[in-house]
Protein backbone atom coordinates (compact mmCIF):
# COMPACT_ATOMS: atom_id res chain seq x y z
CA UNK A 1 0.00 0.00 0.00
CA UNK A 2 1.36 3.50 -0.50
CA UNK A 3 2.16 5.63 1.54
CA UNK A 4 -0.65 8.77 2.23
CA UNK A 5 1.42 12.07 1.94
CA UNK A 6 -0.57 15.35 2.44
CA UNK A 7 0.37 18.22 0.29
CA UNK A 8 -0.84 21.26 1.06
CA UNK A 9 -0.42 24.58 -1.28
CA UNK A 10 -0.66 21.57 -4.10
CA UNK A 11 -1.36 24.17 -6.51
CA UNK A 12 1.64 26.37 -6.45
CA UNK A 13 4.62 26.05 -8.79
CA UNK A 14 6.69 23.55 -6.40
CA UNK A 15 3.61 21.32 -5.55
CA UNK A 16 2.62 21.33 -9.46
CA UNK A 17 6.20 19.83 -10.31
CA UNK A 18 6.71 17.75 -7.27
CA UNK A 19 3.04 15.71 -8.40
CA UNK A 20 4.43 15.63 -11.89
CA UNK A 21 7.65 13.72 -11.22
CA UNK A 22 6.25 11.48 -8.24
CA UNK A 23 2.45 10.85 -9.19
CA UNK A 24 2.79 7.06 -9.19
CA UNK A 25 4.73 6.62 -6.11
CA UNK A 26 2.30 8.04 -3.09
CA UNK A 27 -1.05 8.45 -2.42
CA UNK A 28 -1.56 12.01 -2.35
CA UNK A 29 -3.83 14.09 -0.79
CA UNK A 30 -3.99 17.36 -1.53
CA UNK A 31 -5.01 20.69 0.11
CA UNK A 32 -5.41 24.00 -1.02
CA UNK A 33 -6.90 27.45 -0.73
CA UNK A 34 -7.78 27.30 -4.56
CA UNK A 35 -10.18 25.37 -6.68
CA UNK A 36 -8.28 23.46 -9.35
CA UNK A 37 -8.50 23.94 -13.47
CA UNK A 38 -10.99 21.66 -14.67
CA UNK A 39 -8.17 19.96 -16.34
CA UNK A 40 -6.18 19.21 -12.85
CA UNK A 41 -6.06 15.55 -12.77
CA UNK A 42 -6.42 15.37 -9.02
CA UNK A 43 -8.86 16.29 -6.41
CA UNK A 44 -8.26 18.97 -4.35
CA UNK A 45 -9.38 19.86 -0.63
CA UNK A 46 -10.39 23.61 -1.25
CA UNK A 47 -9.99 24.96 2.17
CA UNK A 48 -8.20 27.68 3.76
CA UNK A 49 -4.54 26.85 5.56
CA UNK A 50 -6.54 28.88 9.12
CA UNK A 51 -9.50 26.19 9.05
CA UNK A 52 -8.87 23.68 11.86
CA UNK A 53 -11.56 21.44 11.16
CA UNK A 54 -10.18 21.05 6.94
CA UNK A 55 -6.97 21.02 8.48
CA UNK A 56 -7.80 18.34 10.81
CA UNK A 57 -9.51 15.88 8.51
CA UNK A 58 -6.69 16.73 5.88
CA UNK A 59 -4.23 15.25 8.27
CA UNK A 60 -5.98 11.83 9.31
CA UNK A 61 -4.14 8.84 8.23
CA UNK A 62 -1.23 10.32 6.57
CA UNK A 63 2.17 9.26 8.03
CA UNK A 64 3.96 12.62 6.03
CA UNK A 65 3.11 15.98 5.23
CA UNK A 66 4.91 18.23 2.40
CA UNK A 67 3.92 21.92 3.69
CA UNK A 68 4.16 24.41 0.98
CA UNK A 69 0.94 26.67 1.31
CA UNK A 70 1.49 30.36 2.80
CA UNK A 71 1.66 33.37 1.12
CA UNK A 72 4.79 33.18 -1.16
CA UNK A 73 5.85 36.88 -1.94
CA UNK A 74 8.86 38.71 -0.75
CA UNK A 75 7.16 41.86 -0.55
CA UNK A 76 4.29 39.94 1.81
CA UNK A 77 3.46 41.95 4.80
CA UNK A 78 3.21 41.23 8.06
CA UNK A 79 -0.68 40.25 8.59
CA UNK A 80 -0.37 38.10 5.42
CA UNK A 81 2.77 36.10 6.91
CA UNK A 82 1.81 36.28 10.53
CA UNK A 83 -1.72 34.81 9.45
CA UNK A 84 -0.95 32.42 5.96
CA UNK A 85 3.04 31.62 7.38
CA UNK A 86 3.04 31.41 10.92
CA UNK A 87 -0.30 30.80 12.25
CA UNK A 88 -0.99 28.31 9.73
CA UNK A 89 2.28 26.47 9.63
CA UNK A 90 1.55 26.35 13.21
CA UNK A 91 -2.09 24.92 13.24
CA UNK A 92 -0.86 22.02 10.44
CA UNK A 93 2.18 21.16 13.11
CA UNK A 94 -0.58 20.55 16.14
CA UNK A 95 -2.74 19.03 13.82
CA UNK A 96 0.04 16.74 12.99
CA UNK A 97 1.13 16.35 16.03
CA UNK A 98 -2.20 14.95 17.33
CA UNK A 99 -2.78 12.62 14.96
CA UNK A 100 0.52 11.07 14.88
CA UNK A 101 1.56 12.18 11.75
CA UNK A 102 5.50 10.68 11.44
CA UNK A 103 7.23 13.26 8.84
CA UNK A 104 6.61 16.71 8.33
CA UNK A 105 8.67 18.75 5.51
CA UNK A 106 8.67 22.49 5.99
CA UNK A 107 9.32 24.56 2.95
CA UNK A 108 11.27 26.78 4.01
CA UNK A 109 13.13 29.79 1.80
CA UNK A 110 16.78 31.09 0.99
CA UNK A 111 15.06 34.22 2.34
CA UNK A 112 15.40 32.85 5.82
CA UNK A 113 18.83 33.52 5.11
CA UNK A 114 18.88 36.54 2.52
CA UNK A 115 20.93 39.16 4.58
CA UNK A 116 24.59 37.01 4.56
CA UNK A 117 23.89 38.09 1.05
CA UNK A 118 24.79 41.92 2.79
CA UNK A 119 27.55 40.74 4.73
CA UNK A 120 30.96 42.79 3.43
CA UNK A 121 32.49 39.43 2.84
CA UNK A 122 29.31 38.13 0.71
CA UNK A 123 31.54 36.94 -2.28
CA UNK A 124 31.94 33.56 -1.85
CA UNK A 125 35.57 33.53 -3.31
CA UNK A 126 36.85 35.80 -0.07
CA UNK A 127 38.26 33.53 2.61
CA UNK A 128 36.02 35.30 5.16
CA UNK A 129 32.69 35.27 3.08
CA UNK A 130 29.96 33.34 5.33
CA UNK A 131 29.31 31.11 2.54
CA UNK A 132 28.66 28.63 1.39
CA UNK A 133 25.91 28.08 3.26
CA UNK A 134 25.44 24.68 4.99
CA UNK A 135 21.97 24.97 7.16
CA UNK A 136 23.51 24.84 10.65
CA UNK A 137 23.60 28.68 10.50
CA UNK A 138 21.87 31.21 12.31
CA UNK A 139 18.71 33.07 10.38
CA UNK A 140 19.55 36.01 8.43
CA UNK A 141 15.87 36.54 7.08
CA UNK A 142 16.31 39.35 4.31
CA UNK A 143 12.23 40.18 4.11
CA UNK A 144 9.34 39.77 6.74
CA UNK A 145 8.39 36.39 4.25
CA UNK A 146 12.13 34.94 5.31
CA UNK A 147 11.08 35.70 8.85
CA UNK A 148 8.13 33.94 8.66
CA UNK A 149 9.84 31.08 7.27
CA UNK A 150 12.41 31.35 9.74
CA UNK A 151 9.72 31.24 12.48
CA UNK A 152 8.16 28.09 10.67
CA UNK A 153 11.98 26.55 11.39
CA UNK A 154 11.72 27.34 14.72
CA UNK A 155 8.26 26.00 15.02
CA UNK A 156 9.26 22.71 13.85
CA UNK A 157 12.43 22.80 16.25
CA UNK A 158 9.90 22.51 19.20
CA UNK A 159 7.10 20.26 17.76
CA UNK A 160 10.07 18.25 17.01
CA UNK A 161 11.88 18.16 20.80
CA UNK A 162 8.37 18.68 22.39
CA UNK A 163 6.34 15.87 20.40
CA UNK A 164 9.18 13.57 18.55
CA UNK A 165 7.92 14.58 15.33
CA UNK A 166 10.60 14.17 12.85
CA UNK A 167 10.87 17.73 11.34
CA UNK A 168 12.88 18.28 7.64
CA UNK A 169 13.11 21.62 6.97
CA UNK A 170 14.46 22.36 2.87
CA UNK A 171 15.50 25.89 2.09
CA UNK A 172 14.85 26.12 -1.22
CA UNK A 173 16.46 28.32 -3.63
CA UNK A 174 15.28 29.47 -7.14
CA UNK A 175 12.60 26.83 -8.83
CA UNK A 176 12.87 28.39 -12.66
CA UNK A 177 11.60 25.28 -14.61
CA UNK A 178 14.45 23.26 -16.88
CA UNK A 179 16.81 26.10 -17.19
CA UNK A 180 18.09 28.50 -14.89
CA UNK A 181 17.55 32.59 -15.04
CA UNK A 182 19.66 34.44 -17.85
CA UNK A 183 21.71 37.31 -16.65
CA UNK A 184 20.69 36.93 -13.39
CA UNK A 185 23.99 35.49 -11.63
CA UNK A 186 21.85 34.97 -8.10
CA UNK A 187 19.30 33.05 -9.60
CA UNK A 188 21.69 30.77 -11.68
CA UNK A 189 23.67 30.17 -7.93
CA UNK A 190 20.48 28.65 -6.41
CA UNK A 191 18.75 27.49 -9.12
CA UNK A 192 16.78 23.96 -8.41
CA UNK A 193 15.52 22.49 -11.72
CA UNK A 194 12.13 20.45 -12.06
CA UNK A 195 13.80 16.86 -11.73
CA UNK A 196 16.39 17.68 -9.33
CA UNK A 197 12.87 19.23 -6.98
CA UNK A 198 11.06 15.98 -7.63
CA UNK A 199 13.95 13.63 -7.33
CA UNK A 200 14.64 15.98 -3.48
CA UNK A 201 11.29 15.77 -2.29
CA UNK A 202 11.17 12.25 -2.84
CA UNK A 203 14.08 11.84 -0.51
CA UNK A 204 12.57 13.84 2.04
CA UNK A 205 9.86 11.62 2.60
CA UNK A 206 11.91 8.43 2.14
CA UNK A 207 14.97 9.31 4.20
CA UNK A 208 15.50 9.32 8.50
CA UNK A 209 15.72 12.20 10.21
CA UNK A 210 14.95 13.95 13.42
CA UNK A 211 15.26 17.78 12.99
CA UNK A 212 17.34 19.18 10.05
CA UNK A 213 17.62 22.42 8.20
CA UNK A 214 19.23 21.58 4.55
CA UNK A 215 18.69 23.44 0.93
CA UNK A 216 17.35 22.38 -1.77
CA UNK A 217 19.58 23.79 -5.19
CA UNK A 218 20.59 21.85 -8.24
CA UNK A 219 24.16 20.97 -8.36
CA UNK A 220 25.45 24.59 -9.57
CA UNK A 221 29.07 25.08 -10.25
CA UNK A 222 29.10 28.37 -8.41
CA UNK A 223 26.24 28.50 -5.23
CA UNK A 224 25.56 30.25 -2.22
CA UNK A 225 24.73 26.93 -0.66
CA UNK A 226 26.57 23.74 0.45
CA UNK A 227 24.87 20.33 -0.67
CA UNK A 228 27.30 18.45 1.73
CA UNK A 229 24.29 17.98 4.06
CA UNK A 230 21.42 17.19 1.81
CA UNK A 231 23.20 14.34 0.36
CA UNK A 232 24.41 12.70 4.06
CA UNK A 233 21.38 13.27 5.57
CA UNK A 234 18.66 12.34 2.69
CA UNK A 235 20.65 10.66 0.17
CA UNK A 236 20.38 13.40 -2.81
CA UNK A 237 21.72 13.13 -5.99
CA UNK A 238 20.96 16.18 -7.97
CA UNK A 239 21.66 15.76 -11.72
CA UNK A 240 21.33 19.38 -12.90
CA UNK A 241 23.94 22.37 -13.46
CA UNK A 242 23.37 25.85 -14.42
CA UNK A 243 26.21 26.29 -15.40
CA UNK A 244 25.63 23.96 -18.17
CA UNK A 245 22.99 25.69 -19.43
CA UNK A 246 24.88 29.69 -19.47
CA UNK A 247 27.08 30.34 -21.85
Amino acid sequence: MKEVVLLTGALGNVGRTILSHLHDQYTWRLLDNQSPDSDFPYDVIVADILNTTAVNEAVEGASAIIHLAGDPQTSASWKSVLRNNIEGTQILLEAAVNSGVEKFIFASSNHAVGHYESDPNSDPSNPNSPFPLDGTELPRPGNLYGASKAFGEIMGRYYHDEYGISVLCVRIGNLNGDAPPVDYARGQSMWLSNRDCGHLFDRCLQAHYGYEIVYGVSDNDSSYYSLDRTRDLLGYSPQDNSAEHIS
